[in-house]
Formats: C-alpha cells, structure tokens, sequence
C-alpha cells in the first residue's frame, strides 16, 4: 500500500475558523482508520525510518502490522526523547478542589447521580493542600474539580488559583471548560495551564456517555484549548479517556491529528498529550474493549515518533510496573502520590474520588526509581520558572 496524504473535508460545525479544533474537524479521520485497516509490513518499514512523519505514517503505526516491530518502535522512540528532552521526567500532582458535579457523565465517579460523599475546600484549605505538596517537592500542581457552576464557580477558581500563586510556582487546571475572558482571569491570577480531555472524539459515543449538563456540548468543550491559548495559558494539555469509545485507534488518531493542530496553531504554548485508561469509579461503568498493555505501549511510542516535541503525560492510573517501563520510552511528565479526592494531603478526606489510582507509590518513591533508571526528577521546570 503507498501512503498517501489524507485529504480533508468540510465539515459544518459550532467550532471557530482559525483554530486547532476546526482543524481538527476538517481532517478525514474516517480516511486515516482506512489507513490503518490497509497498512502492510513494507508501510510499517517506510514509517520507521523516515525522518519527518505525517498523520498517515502515524496510523500506520498504530497498525497491526506496526504491533509485530514494537521492539523497533521502542527504541526509536526512546532515542527521541533522550534527543529532544535529555533524561528528565517532570513531576507533578493532581489537587482536587470539589467533587461536587451536576453533569451525568456515566464513566465518572463524580456523576451527580451518583451517592458520594461531596466536599469543596475552602481556599484556605486549598493553600494547606499545596503545602502539603511542596513540602513533597512539587512545584507544579493541576488543579481539578467537577462540573458545578455555582460551587466551582470562575471566582471561586480564580480565588484559588491567587492564593495559591506565591506558593506554587506552576500551576494547571483541568476543571469545568470556560470562555476565552475566563480564562484570562485565571492566567492574570497566575495560572498557565490548562487541561481539557475531549474523553472521546467520537460523536456518537460522546452523546451516549454525556447525558445531561453542558459537558454535552461537544463542540464547546473541543475549542476549549484554543480559547486557553488565546487567554495566555502557555502549557496545553490534550487526551482521550480509553475504553470509552470500542475502537481505540480512532481516538488515538483524533488526539494525534488535534495535538499536531494545537502544536501549529499555538506554537508559543507547550502541548502536552495524555491517553488515561479507565480505571474503577463510583457508578461502576465498564470499558467497551479495553485497550491492552501491548497497544498502549505502541500507541504512545507512535506518539513519540510522529509527533517528537509532544510532552507525553502518564497518570497514576497505570500500574507501577508499566509506569516503570514507559519512562524509557517516551514519557516527559508523570504524577505521583496522587489523590483522586478532595483533600488528602493535609489531612485525610472522607470525600469520595474520581478513580481508583493504581501506583500508589510516594513521591521519594517515584523520585528514586527515576534516578535509578538514569532519568533525573524535576520538579520545577523553566518555564515556571520564568512565570515567578
């Protein structure tokens, strides 16, 4: 088969002109899953030794017959990485604010119709939290919280983010998705990141596992990042939740084919990319087809290769073996001692999480198994530190 340039199509949509989301949508996708279906040894071996690769050489490296030259992929896309980011892995952790939500979303433990127990820090308790991190080492906190416009409202959000900038040095959000004027907000307040998770591209799927509160508004939420970028947010992250959507290689294509569209686009902001597995929730919803070790570890060496100056994010949802194993191959950012609830850190929390973790290891922990894999831990990095 010869790898030939996908085309694109128009495709009407609430989406902006200009921006990495409409780029998104004028992309062929139903074309580079044909990609993928056609794609023999010879393409796989064309793929692997070229030196600038498109979207088609990347579904081609999603393929079956991409599968059977893991061990290639491997060592290409360690050598990547080593190339473009040196032996470090950035350190950080998630700080939940609320698990309070008046979204249905099936898949998370958060869900309104869900019997949890509910919490929202104060802000102060919010600094105590932060404490607790840095005294860990971290310099670089995401902030989470559930969807409730009025508990976790935008002042609310900046309140936080102010009171937490001469403590933390870098600070993300990965919250309810806001207009570009809100966004400002935050950055003035001292943020300069934001996270947003499409869960999954597929229209379809989307509407079936969203099914009441504005996270309906699939095309609101995919420009989320461009209306960041806009606002100065200087670190981007983007992902799929895997297991949502039964075909995992249509996710992956959209988030390779948005992170390379965020990358042009926004080129003065970091772009970070995560593909986080379900893990059990309060609901108890189960994964269509959960994607296997074998193809998360192609999945993301893809990643590295097509894409090399993508960051590369691994929560503590995988295990710590595989964690272990995927520092080496193309990882640049990983969480640790992460709590999925609100609180915690201070202090224990009775609130229910999101997910169960699966490395529950300490930051120390984690620290050292990088050093003694030859990788170094950062825990602050230049950008942030530019930003103080």
């Amino acid at each position: 088969m010869t790898v030939t340039p996908v085309e694109l199509e128009s495709r009407p949509s609430g989406v902006p002109d200009a921006t990495a989301a409409a780029d998104l949508l004028a992309t062929d996708l139903e074309a580079l899953r044909r990609v993928v279906e056609r794609a023999t040894p010879a393409d796989v071996d064309r793929a692997l030794h070229k030196g600038r690769r498109g979207l088609a050489d990347f579904a081609v490296l999603v393929s079956d017959p991409a599968a059977d030259r893991l061990e290639d992929m491997a060592a290409a896309a360690r050598a990547t990485t080593i190339r473009r980011f040196g032996r470090t892995v950035r350190l950080f952790a998630p700080l939940y604010l609320s698990n309070e939500c008046v979204s249905t979303c099936t898949y998370c433990g958060f869900s309104a119709g869900n019997n949890i127990v509910r919490r929202t820090l104060s802000t102060e308790e919010v600094v105590a939290e932060a404490r607790a991190l840095r005294a860990r080492g971290f310099r670089h906190v995401l902030l989470v919280a559930g969807e409730h416009a009025r508990i976790v409202s935008k002042d609310y959000l900046v309140d936080c983010v102010r009171a937490l900038a001469p403590e933390i040095p870098s600070i993300s959000v990965e919250v309810q998705v806001w207009d570009t004027e809100t966004y400002r907000r935050l950055v003035d307040a001292g943020c300069e990141g934001l996270v947003v998770y499409q869960e999954t591209y597929d229209h379809a799927t989307y509407a079936a596992v969203h099914l009441k509160g504005k996270k309906r508004n699939y095309d609101w939420r995919l420009a989320a990042l461009d209306r960041g970028a806009e606002a100065g947010m200087r670190r981007l992250g983007v992902g799929a939740l895997l297991g949502l959507h039964p075909d995992w290689r249509a996710d992956a294509l959209a988030v390779a084919t948005h992170a390379r569209a965020l990358m042009r686009r926004w080129w003065r902001s970091e772009v970070s990319a995560s593909l986080p597995r379900l893990r059990p929730a309060a609901g108890g919803f189960e994964p269509h087809d959960p994607i296997s070790d074998r193809a998360f570890v192609q999945l993301l060496c893809a990643l590295r290769l097509f894409l090399p100056d993508l960051g590369l994010s691994l929560s503590t949802r995988e295990s710590p073996e595989l964690r272990d194993a995927l520092l080496t191959l193309g990882v640049t950012q990983m969480s640790a001692g992460s709590h999925t609830e609100p609180g915690g850190y201070a202090e224990t929390s009775e609130a229910e999480p999101q997910f169960e973790i699966s490395d529950t290891r300490s930051p120390d922990e984690i620290a050292a198994t990088l050093r003694a894999a030859g990788y170094d831990p950062v825990w602050m990095d230049t950008i942030g530190a530019r930003r103080r």
